[in-house]
Order: structure tokens, then sequence, then C-alpha cells
């Protein structure tokens, strides 16, 4: 049922971000159909983001009636209690434990899943081999986490935060694989996650909503990658 109550929502947002993409799927969850998207250049910002999001100057930014929210997992919680009725499944699990469990892994996502894919993306060499092994032992993780709840997604039956949260291993992680000419997500290795993979970007809400054109996102982060790798070695 689409939920059209308590809308004046505005989206701010960039075409390949996965911190975007995941305020994208919240707000299709949650049935929020009508709501204007505004496409941020992130490389010459707006006086807009800067007005939205002063700390911070980045997307994704939320603004519902008049009043704006950043940051991917925050957005993602404002959603899930404001547009709670009994339509609409919520996003994070209602036992507080559960909740809390969900939030944990969501962190690890940011912090060890992405964060090490990205380190794969922007080095080369032995510095790219060490980020590839890091990467694939959060996978490991984030596989066994994902085999202890005996269910096909993250949040049970249903997707849910967390499967959100981690979405970006669903369609960015390829577009890195290819960006940066590795394997990371091999399916062999990674069966449930390999899974979930397909139920996830096969799912009638998922798969209905926007995905940066594959071919596209590629090309856009080879260029990324020879304008960071020079940046990261000197870094790292």
């Amino acid at each position: 049922m689409e939920n059209n109550n308590k809308e004046n929502v505005k989206l701010v947002g960039f075409w390949v971000s996965p911190f975007v993409q995941r305020v994208r799927w919240a707000l299709k969850m949650k049935g929020i159909k009508k709501y204007e998207y505004i496409e941020e250049d992130i490389y010459n910002k707006s006086s807009l983001l800067s007005e939205i999001n002063p700390v911070y100057g980045k997307v994704p930014v939320l603004v519902h009636n008049g009043k704006p929210l950043s940051e991917s997992s925050i957005i993602l919680e404002y959603i899930d209690h404001v547009w709670n009725d009994d339509f609409v499944p919520p996003l994070l699990p209602r036992d507080p434990y559960q909740r809390a469990q969900a939030r944990f892994w969501a962190k690890f996502a940011d912090q060890k899943v992405l964060e090490s894919a990205w380190m794969v993306l922007c080095s080369e060499g032995e510095k790219q081999e060490r980020a590839v092994k890091e990467a694939i032992e959060a996978l490991e993780k984030l596989e066994e986490k994902l085999k202890s709840g005996n269910s096909v997604f993250f949040g049970g039956d249903t997707i849910g935060y967390l499967d959100l949260m981690v979405g970006f291993v669903s369609y960015l992680y390829p577009v890195w694989e290819e960006a940066a000419s590795v394997k990371i997500l091999d399916a062999l290795k990674f069966p449930a996650l390999a899974a979930w993979q397909s139920d996830f970007l096969n799912h009638e809400l998922i798969a209905s909503e926007y995905l940066p054109p594959k071919a596209e996102a590629v090309a856009y982060f080879r260029w990324r990658r020879s304008e960071l790798i020079p940046v990261y070695n000197r870094m790292y």
C-alpha cells in the first residue's frame, strides 16, 4: 500500500553513492513514492548542500517538512520511526536486543566490509593484495552472520534495516571488482551471500528501484581509481 501521509520529502543525493541508495530503498520499502530527488554535483557542491548539511557537506540528506537530516544509517532509522503504520513492515527489529545487533552489524558493514573494498579500489600491488585479504575476511564474518539466522535475508524472511545497510555488496562489489580487476565475492566461497545477493536484487521492491547503470558505474569508478591511487599511495 502506498503511504502518502506525512509527506513533504526531498532527497539530495549523488547517482552512484551507496549511502544514497540505502535511502532510496528505505523510502521504497516504506511506500514513499512521491518525493523530490535532487542530484548533487559533489565535485562542485551547491549552496543548497552547504545549507542543509553544513557540518559534513555530504550526501545523502533527507529533507522532511523542511528539516534536513544526514548520515544514511540515521536517516533509515528516522524513516522507520516516522512511517510506522500497520500496513508497512518495520525496517529495524522490534526486539531491543535484535535491534542493537542490527546496528552493530550495520556499523561493521560500513567500517569493515565497505572500507576494505574501497581500499581495494584505491590501491594496487601489495597494498591491494592486503586490502583484498581484509575484504575477504570481512565477508567471511558477514557470511557467518547470514548463515546463523537460517533465513533468506539478514532481516529474516523479509528485507530489513541490515539488508539495506549491507545492500551495496549486492550491486557495488561487482562494479568495484571489475573496475579494480579483482575478485572478492566468490560464490563458491560465500554461498549464503551469493544467494542473498540474488534474492535481494530480485526482490520486487528492490528490483523496481533505481540502480546506477553498471557500465557507467564501472567507468566512473575506474576514473576515481586512477585519481585516488596516487593519493592513497601517499597516505598509506
